[in-house]
């Protein structure tokens, strides 16, 4: 992944490759500005002298985590690479918790206040805390990106199952099976909704043919509800048969069948709750939009032969995506949402009750938890250099969070490397 460039007056440059990035600094003529994502800043190059080309953020929205690409428009080079992990199920358990101490407290008349469900309006456009995050962590590094690099275009995966392609009821035969695009986008619905999996057998990594669980010849459709995906020779045997002649003697597997079939898919639910109102704040910033489908994603980066990721479905998204991407030695940043603390002063016990009170102030002595720092320990049994995040004490006594070590550590001894920002991160391997 190359590494970000910010002119003396911190204006974006074009990222450059980590090799001159390190030249830079040992010769002084470059300066770190930011860890993650890494980013320099050149102390003698301002913007009029130097060019800089016009480049596009890719986003690539999922439920659980939302790849991002940067790619120069020029050259087709994927210059960043960022997978979002978000945390909308967190926020769903956390709300269904609180919502469940409160009814016991008053369930129990321990304490009595009329309801106010009935008395609470809604801006228009309100969305759920647990979709409004995600939104929320994709605006953030749009927004982030933006200010480290020269971005003139968005482009958005908008729809991940063109509907309309996928119910066209005058699609057939072998149109049906093997129409380019409509194929595509039939596929990767029925691959997510049945888990690449057999529905029949339940295996999987092998090559899976669209089934009708109610076959055509018996009067059976090509909507989705009535398809699913089967391996070759659960098909073959199969055959013309209805699903529960067939599965007769399965009455488990069959029940399972025909309950998935109608099952909606949660994490597509999510995705679609959310892709108009994302779509409607990238416009907000004045930059053009392109939209695409899940399926024309799917066929870009399968036409260019590049394996499935989240960063890689991102750099594939819209009809702006070159015949070539140049992706090699991208390692994308796993960024993983973890929020900025908890606003709640008074921490209860399992039952609802009072257990402990959290002081006000979030910082100590300049230090918040979440920082990532650096410690110089001259003496005692953790005598060394190290770099981790701290959690805070209200007393000059933190603890130093290492991948497979804790300890407590005076803040005398640390120097802060990056602030808190609400995420976590690391380097894919």
């Amino acid at each position: 992944m190359r590494v970000f460039v910010l002119d003396k007056n911190l204006q974006p440059l074009d990222p450059c490759h980590p090799a001159r990035a390190r030249e830079l600094l040992a010769k002084g003529r470059a300066k770190v500005f930011k860890r993650y994502p890494f980013t320099i800043v050149l102390q003698n190059r301002t913007l009029e002298e130097s060019v800089a080309h016009s480049h596009r953020i890719k986003i690539d929205p999922g439920s659980k985590t939302t790849g991002i690409a940067v790619v120069q428009e020029e050259t087709g080079r994927v210059t960043t690479a960022l997978e979002v992990s978000h945390r909308g199920q967190q926020i769903k358990n956390a709300l269904d918790s609180r919502r469940a101490l409160r009814r016991g407290r008053r369930n129990r008349k321990t304490r009595y206040r009329q309801p106010r469900f009935l008395n609470r309006t809604r801006k228009t456009g309100w969305l759920p805390p647990s979709l409004e995050s995600r939104i929320a962590n994709i605006e953030t590094w749009v927004r982030r990106i933006r200010k480290l690099c020269p971005v003139t275009a968005i482009s958005q995966e908008l729809v991940r199952f063109d509907l309309q392609q996928i119910e066209n009821p005058e699609i057939s035969g072998i149109e049906y099976q093997q129409g380019e695009l409509h194929g595509y986008e039939v596929r990767e619905y029925l691959l997510q909704k049945w888990e690449r999996k057999c529905a029949y057998c339940g295996i999987g990594n092998v090559p899976l043919q669209v089934e009708h669980i109610h076959p055509k010849s018996k009067g059976g459709t090509n909507r989705i509800s009535n398809l699913c995906l089967a391996c070759e020779p659960c098909n073959l045997k199969k055959g013309t048969q209805d699903i529960k002649e067939f599965l007769a003697k399965k009455p488990d597997v069959l029940k399972r069948i025909l309950a998935q079939a109608k099952r909606p898919l949660k994490d597509a639910a999510a995705v679609n709750a959310t892709r108009w109102e994302l779509f409607r704040r990238f416009q907000a910033t004045g930059l053009p939009v392109e939209v695409g489908s899940g399926g024309l994603t799917k066929f870009n980066r399968q036409t260019g032969g590049i394996e499935k990721s989240h960063w890689a479905d991102a750099a594939n998204v819209g009809k702006s995506t070159p015949e070539r991407l140049l992706i090699r030695g991208i390692k994308p940043l796993l960024i993983i949402a973890k929020g900025h603390g908890i606003r709640q002063r008074c921490r209860p016990d399992k039952y609802g009750f009072p257990k402990a009170h959290a002081p006000s102030a979030k910082s100590f002595q300049g230090f918040q938890t979440g920082d990532i720092v650096k410690a110089n320990i001259p003496s005692g049994k953790f005598a060394g250099n190290y770099a981790g995040r701290i959690a805070i004490r209200h007393r000059p006594s933190f603890v130093l969070q290492l991948p497979s070590l804790k300890f407590d550590v005076h803040p005398k001894y640390l120097k802060t490397i990056q602030n808190a920002d609400g995420y976590d991160y690391a380097l894919s391997k």
